[in-house]
């Protein structure tokens, strides 16, 4: 006789493989991550205007963080019920459940190989995607094999062997887990990081402001206060982190230094100048053209070590004329 499904089974169950989907997918996205941070293209990594790497990682952390203990323990539940109680073997409930589970990992398994010899005719293997590829056969491989085994009720008749599938797969997510730390770092050095993009983006907008003084007064502010205008709301950034105002050297002629006191050397994985070194438009003179932070200035050198560092600016008269005399 079939047993009936109480509410109890039916919550569990579903909530089971809801935090099924959605730790596989955290985890999947959390090592597609860790791949495109080692193994980076230049040819696709360059069009992101954010760090596409940290928040992205730590978002899939988070989760997995959270979820996949209550999915552990889900799972440890339902076996322990079923091998009390095996005739919930034949609820609906978790059968519809459990062919909706290898039927979705065996359609991914699918779309991968096809994928993988799609990109094989056409010929742009690369070691990202074969890692990804590989990542994903494996992933879903065991998903579909511990899902298969237990619609047959092996972990029944043998519970070490489902433990044993369950260590593994809850050592490769504290793997990954402790891994995303490597990658973003602490949070507090999450929290330097971002005070650290913070100093440049307000230099930016000071020498933004400087170059605007140049083309409406025809000469060069003496002091960072010589920009500050009600009238027009231009404000003066001060160093968030240590509420100091940022140093500003006037040099000879259109020259200028701006300086900040920086907690991190910044970001190796700068990407190349789309202008090829030419300059998009900024008309301030670079001895190099790249930009470590995307977003953050494609056009400038923001590139920095960690400590106090000043940036040597120089104004193109040609370029930034100052604005004609009413």
């Amino acid at each position: 006789m079939t047993p009936k499904t109480t509410a109890k089974d039916f919550f569990v169950y579903l909530g089971t493989v809801i935090l099924l989907y959605v730790s596989f997918g955290s985890l999947l996205n959390l090592l597609f991550n860790y791949i495109n941070y080692f193994f980076p293209d230049l040819l696709t990594d360059s069009v992101y205007y954010y760090d596409p790497y940290t928040a992205a990682v730590r978002f899939s952390l988070a989760v997995l963080i959270i979820l996949f203990p209550v999915f552990w323990f889900a799972t440890y539940y339902t076996n322990k019920d079923l091998r009390a109680h095996p005739e919930k073997q034949e609820l609906g409930i978790r059968k519809w459940l459990l062919y909706l589970t290898i039927f979705v990992a065996s359609i991914i398994v699918i779309g991968d190989l096809v994928t993988l010899v799609n990109v094989f005719l056409n010929g742009e293997i690369t070691t990202r995607f074969i890692l990804k590829v590989g990542t994903v056969l494996i992933l879903t491989g065991l998903t579909l094999l511990y899902y298969t085994w237990d619609l047959k009720g092996k972990y029944i008749e043998k519970p070490m062997v489902g433990r044993s599938l369950g260590v593994l797969m809850a050592v490769i997510v504290a793997a990954s887990i402790i891994g995303g730390f490597f990658v973003i770092g602490s949070p507090a050095s999450q929290r330097q990081i971002r005070f650290d993009q913070q100093k440049l983006s307000d230099l930016q907008n000071i020498q933004w402001q400087i170059v605007n003084y140049w083309q409406q007064k025809s000469k060069m502010p003496k002091t960072l206060s010589d920009l500050a205008d009600p009238i027009s709301g231009a404000v003066i950034p001060k160093d968030k982190e240590t509420g100091k105002d940022y140093e500003y050297t006037l040099g000879v002629g259109t020259s200028f230094k701006l300086c900040a006191v920086f907690n991190k050397e910044s970001n190796e994985r700068s990407y190349p100048d789309p202008y090829g070194g030419k300059g998009g438009g900024i008309g301030l003179s670079e001895p190099s053209m790249t930009y470590p932070y995307p977003g953050l200035g494609i056009d400038e050198n923001w590139k920095h070590p960690a400590g106090n560092y000043c940036f040597e600016r120089k104004i193109d008269p040609e370029r930034y004329k100052p604005y004609p005399k009413i």
